[in-house]
């Protein structure tokens, strides 16, 4: 007969779990390739310097044109890695609980901690608070989740890039789509996950040969001084992706064939950056694993400094300025993605909530023969 764990059996099981979970993530640590943890670290650090711009640019033409740059490939390059670590996403018990503890519980929790700390850092009563619409940062993690429950079905389709190339220049002629989710972001950054999922190992290799970080040179010298040409004729916002071309006064046409300009330099330019990232394993490697936690948490110290108006400063605007600031922007977002910080955190970024879900068959079954087994035992003698 079979009887179910008792209290401690089930405790005993949980710290079994811990031990099993914290040895996995040192043999994954010692077969991880070095150069993905160093770009998602480095592609963190311009999110972050990007963020610290934003309330600084103002008519700086300089400052306006680099933002542009590192705006087009940014996200993009942190995207296709997150595409490409998505690749073996199924539809399997242990993966799907791993997207909700990791990805949709820190959705909710960060949606609201940023919603009321605009409502109350900011002074903004009327700020609400609704899942529906990602605020700031957060709509990264609704986009992640909805990009890679999708995975099968981009594994499935024959020619996924094409297909999620369409999407997204059909979403930038498409003014009525919802705002709900921010679907519009969502789908005009999808062809850069796809991308991912359908890059391999070589592709990588390819672009950190020696040519291409040379060629990557001119490349992103070109970019600076297009960037410095287009900020008198060019809306910043289609780097955001978050609106159509109607929305941004333009003819519908114009939607579809910026989504293939822009993903197209996209590309050259993240080519260029990887080409940069270093294949050794270097003093930043291991801060590479803790880029979501610098990610969710440095919003609150570059949307805080704005609300207490410590933008305002007119030396903060000068060369001088803007370079402190972004030595801080990156020494900020370095420091969250630190061990001891991913520690206190980890409640809200990687939740282990093992008490929300059922237990696998399978498990409960060896669960059930080992505790019965002494049973049985204690029968026979008697």
């Amino acid at each position: 007969m079979f009887h179910a764990p008792t209290p401690s059996g089930q405790n005993e099981q949980s710290k079994k779990n811990e031990q099993t979970e914290q040895t996995e993530r040192r043999e994954q640590a010692r077969h991880r390739d070095p150069f993905f943890d160093n770009a998602k670290y480095l592609a963190i650090l311009l999110v972050a310097i990007g963020h610290s711009w934003e309330p600084l640019k103002g008519d700086n033409r300089v400052l306006q044109g680099l933002y542009m740059v590192v705006y087009s490939f940014h996200m993009p390059a942190f995207i296709i890695i997150s595409g490409y670590f998505s690749r073996s996403f199924d539809l399997r018990p242990d993966r799907l609980k791993r997207l909700i503890t990791g990805v949709a519980v820190p959705y909710v929790v960060f949606e609201i901690a940023y919603s009321l700390f605009s409502r109350y850092a900011n002074d903004d009563p009327h700020q609400k608070i609704t899942l529906l619409d990602p605020l700031y940062l957060t709509w990264f993690l609704c986009a992640l989740f909805i990009w890679r429950l999708t995975t099968p079905i981009w594994k499935l389709v024959r020619h996924p890039l094409p297909f999620a190339l369409g999407i997204a220049m059909l979403a930038s002629c498409t003014p009525d789509m919802t705002d709900d989710f921010d679907l519009q972001r969502l789908a005009q950054f999808l062809p850069y996950f796809v991308l991912g999922l359908v890059l391999r190992p070589e592709h990588f290799q390819w672009v950190r040969r020696r040519a291409v970080r040379v060629l990557a040179v001119p490349v992103f010298a070109g970019a600076a001084l297009f960037g410095w040409w287009a900020v008198p004729r060019m809306n910043a916002g289609w780097f955001y992706h978050h609106d159509s071309a109607q929305e941004f006064g333009a003819p519908w046409w114009a939607g579809p064939v910026m989504t293939l300009l822009m993903f197209g330099c996209s590309l050259l330019l993240t080519a260029g950056f990887y080409s940069w990232v270093p294949s050794r394993k270097t003093w930043f490697t291991a801060l590479g694993a803790g880029t979501l936690y610098g990610y969710l948490l440095h919003g609150f110290l570059v949307k805080g400094a704005g609300y207490a108006g410590l933008f305002h400063h007119t030396w903060l605007h000068r060369p001088y300025g803007v370079l402190l600031v972004s030595a801080l922007a990156a020494t900020a977002v370095t420091l969250l993605c630190t061990p001891p910080v991913r520690r206190v955190f980890r409640f809200a970024v990687e939740p282990r909530m093992e008490w929300a879900f059922r237990r696998d068959a399978a498990e409960l079954a060896r669960d059930r023969a080992r505790f019965a087994q002494p049973v049985v035992r204690e029968k026979v003698n008697a």
